[in-house]
Protein backbone atom coordinates (compact mmCIF):
# COMPACT_ATOMS: atom_id res chain seq x y z
CA UNK A 1 0.00 0.00 0.00
CA UNK A 2 1.48 3.48 -1.42
CA UNK A 3 1.36 6.14 1.39
CA UNK A 4 -1.09 8.70 0.95
CA UNK A 5 0.43 12.47 0.88
CA UNK A 6 -3.04 13.77 2.17
CA UNK A 7 -3.65 11.60 4.78
CA UNK A 8 -0.10 11.97 6.42
CA UNK A 9 -0.24 15.93 6.39
CA UNK A 10 -4.09 15.84 7.83
CA UNK A 11 -3.07 13.47 10.09
CA UNK A 12 0.14 15.63 11.27
CA UNK A 13 -1.90 18.58 11.79
CA UNK A 14 -4.98 17.05 13.41
CA UNK A 15 -3.10 14.48 16.13
CA UNK A 16 -1.35 17.39 17.98
CA UNK A 17 -4.65 19.32 18.27
CA UNK A 18 -6.64 16.34 19.09
CA UNK A 19 -4.09 15.39 21.88
CA UNK A 20 -4.20 19.46 23.34
CA UNK A 21 -7.99 19.11 23.51
CA UNK A 22 -7.58 15.41 25.14
CA UNK A 23 -5.40 17.69 27.75
CA UNK A 24 -7.89 20.50 28.10
CA UNK A 25 -10.25 18.10 29.01
CA UNK A 26 -8.92 16.03 31.06
CA UNK A 27 -8.07 19.35 33.43
CA UNK A 28 -10.77 21.24 32.79
CA UNK A 29 -12.84 18.18 33.92
CA UNK A 30 -13.75 19.61 37.57
CA UNK A 31 -14.25 22.77 36.36
CA UNK A 32 -17.23 21.75 34.03
CA UNK A 33 -17.85 18.41 31.28
CA UNK A 34 -15.23 17.04 30.88
CA UNK A 35 -12.89 14.04 33.02
CA UNK A 36 -10.37 11.16 32.81
CA UNK A 37 -12.61 8.63 31.02
CA UNK A 38 -13.75 10.96 28.30
CA UNK A 39 -9.66 12.76 27.66
CA UNK A 40 -8.65 8.67 27.98
CA UNK A 41 -11.02 8.05 25.21
CA UNK A 42 -9.56 11.75 23.22
CA UNK A 43 -6.26 10.38 24.26
CA UNK A 44 -6.50 7.45 22.41
CA UNK A 45 -8.79 8.14 19.24
CA UNK A 46 -5.66 10.39 18.97
CA UNK A 47 -3.07 7.57 18.77
CA UNK A 48 -5.43 5.47 16.93
CA UNK A 49 -5.59 7.63 14.53
CA UNK A 50 -1.68 7.92 13.86
CA UNK A 51 -1.43 4.06 14.25
CA UNK A 52 -4.15 4.04 11.34
CA UNK A 53 -2.30 6.29 9.01
CA UNK A 54 1.43 5.94 9.52
CA UNK A 55 0.87 1.78 10.61
CA UNK A 56 0.57 -0.26 13.41
CA UNK A 57 4.05 -1.21 13.83
CA UNK A 58 5.22 1.90 13.74
CA UNK A 59 2.63 2.67 16.28
CA UNK A 60 3.90 -0.22 18.34
CA UNK A 61 7.27 1.33 18.24
CA UNK A 62 6.54 4.97 19.97
CA UNK A 63 4.01 2.77 22.87
CA UNK A 64 5.20 -0.81 23.46
CA UNK A 65 2.32 -3.26 24.48
CA UNK A 66 3.96 -3.78 27.49
CA UNK A 67 4.28 0.06 28.66
CA UNK A 68 0.94 -0.20 27.85
CA UNK A 69 -0.24 -2.59 30.41
CA UNK A 70 2.33 -0.15 32.74
CA UNK A 71 0.33 2.89 32.48
CA UNK A 72 -2.85 1.24 32.89
CA UNK A 73 -1.80 -0.25 36.16
CA UNK A 74 0.06 3.21 37.02
CA UNK A 75 -3.56 4.95 36.26
CA UNK A 76 -5.09 2.49 39.53
CA UNK A 77 -2.13 3.22 41.60
CA UNK A 78 -2.93 6.60 41.13
CA UNK A 79 -6.18 6.63 42.10
CA UNK A 80 -6.29 3.94 44.87
CA UNK A 81 -3.03 5.94 46.30
CA UNK A 82 -4.84 9.41 47.14
CA UNK A 83 -7.36 7.23 48.62
CA UNK A 84 -4.74 5.08 50.51
CA UNK A 85 -3.35 8.70 51.17
CA UNK A 86 -6.54 10.08 53.04
CA UNK A 87 -6.72 7.44 55.01
CA UNK A 88 -3.45 7.59 56.31
CA UNK A 89 -4.38 11.70 57.04
CA UNK A 90 -6.66 10.26 59.26
CA UNK A 91 -9.96 11.04 57.04
CA UNK A 92 -12.36 8.58 54.68
CA UNK A 93 -10.89 6.63 51.69
CA UNK A 94 -11.04 9.24 48.73
CA UNK A 95 -11.45 12.15 51.47
CA UNK A 96 -10.04 14.69 49.43
CA UNK A 97 -10.44 17.80 51.76
CA UNK A 98 -7.31 16.30 53.98
CA UNK A 99 -4.89 16.47 50.65
CA UNK A 100 -4.44 20.29 51.18
CA UNK A 101 -3.85 22.79 54.05
CA UNK A 102 -7.59 24.48 52.74
CA UNK A 103 -10.57 22.39 52.18
CA UNK A 104 -11.23 23.89 48.83
CA UNK A 105 -7.56 23.44 47.69
CA UNK A 106 -7.98 19.60 48.80
CA UNK A 107 -10.53 19.09 46.74
CA UNK A 108 -9.38 20.46 43.91
CA UNK A 109 -6.32 18.51 44.14
CA UNK A 110 -7.90 15.11 45.03
CA UNK A 111 -10.49 15.53 42.11
CA UNK A 112 -7.17 16.30 39.72
CA UNK A 113 -4.70 13.13 41.21
CA UNK A 114 -8.36 10.76 40.80
CA UNK A 115 -9.15 12.02 37.20
CA UNK A 116 -5.47 11.87 36.16
CA UNK A 117 -5.63 8.02 37.00
CA UNK A 118 -8.67 7.35 35.40
CA UNK A 119 -7.25 9.32 32.07
CA UNK A 120 -4.28 7.55 32.08
CA UNK A 121 -5.98 4.17 32.82
CA UNK A 122 -8.91 4.59 30.22
CA UNK A 123 -6.20 5.55 27.03
CA UNK A 124 -4.02 2.67 27.99
CA UNK A 125 -6.94 -0.04 28.14
CA UNK A 126 -8.33 1.53 24.62
CA UNK A 127 -4.92 1.23 23.31
CA UNK A 128 -4.75 -2.28 24.36
CA UNK A 129 -7.69 -3.17 23.87
CA UNK A 130 -7.34 -1.82 19.76
CA UNK A 131 -3.90 -3.23 19.12
CA UNK A 132 -5.18 -6.83 20.37
CA UNK A 133 -8.07 -6.51 17.32
CA UNK A 134 -5.84 -4.73 15.20
CA UNK A 135 -2.87 -7.14 15.40
CA UNK A 136 -4.93 -10.11 15.14
CA UNK A 137 -3.93 -12.31 11.91
CA UNK A 138 -0.22 -10.83 12.43
CA UNK A 139 2.66 -13.01 12.77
Amino acid sequence: MRPNLILHVVAKFLIPLIILFALYVQFHGDFGPGGGFQAGVIFSAAFILYSLVFGLDTAEKIIPAHWLRVLAALGVVIYAGVGVLSLLLGGNYLDYTLLAGDQIAGQHLGILLVELGVGITVAAAMLILFFAFAGRGRE
